[in-house]
């Protein structure tokens, strides 16, 4: 990759006056109020439960044929992803160039990405791909849709998990938190793979012979777990972090969905979970039952 090639995309990415100009407000940003983060949460809970039960009326036994729509829309999230993960790095590597002159001598980049300073606002560079990353969660949800006309199950743990996500990337633009960027850096950098590797297997190339989806799930909890510890250090040795309740709320969330995961996860190696779990049917094809 050429240096002006580099020098074009830090411009479209990082340094175009709507990125820099950025203001995380109602009047601004589309879906930024409370009663949009309710209505959106419980109209996907409500369209989840309609479709559910729409298919048990009609008694259908087999999976509603989906065509490519599952593959495209494993394309577009692994795409958005890789986005996200470029514009945020970018981004993060000019705040830094352009704040740190005003940072006390003992802190580093690394303490700036997992502590924002007190009265931090959510305006500019980050705070825009951290927007980016709100709105790609309403894509991500649609996933559930394809899971129901596949399978005719409706997964609590499924509609739990994407509703938390969108609060919880709500509550890091309204409240600027700590460790967001991070936080966005490494789940789009896993996402990109994993929907990626999605695609790779719906468009019926060979699938891994170890459980990619769920490696990368434990890498990313693993990552975000000792984020989570150093957040909190910093908070308690370092003169405080912004956003701080915003993040214990979501530190209550995270562990939540640790917890589920977790379950998963034992059900999985017992034998008992394939068949509910997101992972177990890559590309919509039903699990082997031969051992991976």
């Amino acid at each position: 990759m050429g240096k002006s090639t580099i020098q074009i995309m830090r411009y479209w990415m990082s340094e175009h006056p709507d990125i820099v100009g950025f203001r995380w407000s109602p009047t601004q940003s589309w879906g930024s109020t409370w009663s949009f983060l309710f209505t959106s949460i419980s109209a996907y809970i409500a369209a989840a439960v309609a479709l559910h039960l729409l298919l048990l009326l009609f008694r259908r036994r087999r999976p509603v044929p989906l065509g490519p729509v599952p593959a495209a829309h494993s394309l577009a999230m692994s795409l958005v992803s890789a986005t996200i993960f470029v514009g945020l790095l970018f981004s993060a590597a000019a705040e830094i160039r352009d704040t740190r002159w005003f940072w006390r001598r003992s802190k580093t980049p690394l303490q700036w990405l997992l502590c924002f300073p007190l009265g931090t606002r959510p305006s500019g560079r980050v705070f825009f791909w951290s927007y980016a990353f709100y709105l790609s969660r309403f894509l991500h949800a649609l996933r559930t849709f394809f899971t129901i006309s596949r399978r005719r199950t409706l997964s609590f743990p499924q509609l739990f998990h994407h509703s938390v996500l969108i609060c919880m990337s709500f509550l890091w633009l309204e409240f600027s938190q700590s460790f967001q960027v991070l936080a966005i850096l490494l789940t789009t950098l896993v996402y990109t793979m994993v929907h990626g590797y999605r695609f790779w297997v719906a468009i019926g190339l060979p699938v891994g012979r170890f459980p990619f989806v769920v490696n990368c799930q434990i890498m990313l909890l693993g990552c975000n777990l000792v984020c989570h510890v150093g957040v909190l250090l910093l908070h308690f040795y370092n003169g405080g972090c912004n956003g701080i309740g915003a993040w214990s709320f979501n530190s209550v969330l995270n562990g939540a969905i640790l917890l589920l995961f977790l379950k998963f996860y034992v059900e999985m190696k017992s034998g008992k979970g394939g068949a509910v779990v997101d992972s177990a049917v890559e590309g919509g094809r039903k699990p082997s039952k031969k051992k991976s």
